[in-house]
C-alpha cells in the first residue's frame, strides 16, 4: 500500500503523549486515567463541534493511552501515534525495530516522531537522527500512514550569546531560519 504525500485539510491535534514530564506530575498510578479525562473532553469538544470530527485529532502514547487509541479509532478520529521514546535527546524508536508492530497494532492517521534538532548543532547526531527517520518515513510512505515530525530546536550556546541570552529573541530572530534549515536537510535525506 502507498500514500499521497502531505495532507492538506485544517488540523487541531489534542497532544497528551507526555510521559516522563507527565509521570512526575501525576504519578504513574494515575497517568492512564488522568489521560481518559482529556480524551473524554476532547470527544465532547467534537460532539459540540469545535473542532469538527474531520478536522480534530488525539496525539497519545501507547504506553498510558491504549484505550484510548482504540476506541478513538473505533470512533473514526483522527488518531496520532507516538513512536519515540520519551525524554530522549536523541530520537530513537520506543520499540526498537518492532516499531511497524506498534504502528499497526493501532493503524492511526499518523505515525509522530519528536526530534530535537539544530542545523547548527552536533553534525554526527543530527546524521543519525536523519538516518532514522528516513527509516520512519519510508515505513509510513510504504503502509500509507502520514507521517508527523514533531521538531524541537533548542538553541546552542552560539545562538544564545548572538541575543544576549535571550529565549525570546532566539525564538523571534533565529529560530525559523534554523526551521527552514532542518526541513531541507531532513527532505534531502
Amino acid at each position: 500500500m502507498t500514500s499521497n504525500l502531505g495532507y492538506a485539510k485544517p488540523l487541531f491535534i489534542l497532544a497528551f503523549d507526555h510521559r516522563a514530564s507527565f509521570l512526575k506530575l501525576v504519578g504513574e498510578e494515575a497517568a492512564s486515567d488522568a489521560k481518559l479525562v482529556i480524551y473524554e473532553g476532547f470527544k465532547k469538544a467534537v460532539s459540540a463541534g469545535t473542532p469538527p470530527k474531520e478536522h480534530g485529532g488525539i496525539l497519545v502514547d501507547e504506553e498510558y493511552g491504549d484505550s484510548i487509541h482504540r476506541d478513538a479509532i473505533n470512533e473514526g478520529y483522527i488518531s496520532v501515534l507516538t513512536v519515540e521514546k520519551s525524554g530522549q535527546d536523541e530520537f530513537d524508536f520506543e520499540y526498537g525495530e518492532k516499531f511497524g508492530e506498534h504502528i499497526e497494532k493501532y493503524r492511526p492517521t499518523f505515525a509522530k516522531a519528536l526530534i530535537r534538532y539544530n542545523p547548527e548543532g552536533d553534525e554526527e547526531l543530527n546524521a543519525r537522527q536523519r538516518s532514522k527517520l528516513k527509516i520512519l518515513s519510508d515505513y509510513c510512505h510504504e503502509t500509507g500512514y502520514k507521517f508527523l515530525i514533531e521538531p524541537l530546536i533548542l538553541p546552542t550556546e552560539k545562538q544564545l550569546e548572538i541575543v544576549n541570552g535571550d529565549r525570546g529573541q532566539y525564538d523571534n530572530q533565529i529560530r525559523y531560519e534554523l526551521m527552514a534549515r532542518m526541513i531541507k536537510e531532513l527532505q534531502n535525506d
